[in-house]
């Protein structure tokens, strides 16, 4: 499984875990509903800036967007 596909699959997870479709995430997040599907099917690995951003969004760690680790919650 590549990284785009890890990280793909963990976007999903989060998202439908929040109940949101795609377009409400990009209303919520500013990320174009086509860039999220893509992130999500693995075509695309997001930019630092934009795990950040997500990761803040879903009140998770990069770690976690990243499959490094198994804890969801956020670090501090």
């Amino acid at each position: 499984m590549s990284l785009g596909d890890i990280v793909g699959n963990n976007l999903k997870k989060l998202r439908k875990e929040k109940g949101l479709t795609q377009i409400a995430m990009q209303m919520q997040t500013g990320i174009e509903q086509a860039l999220i599907s893509k992130y999500e099917n693995g075509e695309r690995i997001p930019p630092t800036e934009t795990l950040i951003l997500l990761a803040d969004f879903f009140d998770t760690n990069i770690d976690y967007l990243l499959d490094r680790t198994d804890n969801p919650n956020k670090v501090k």
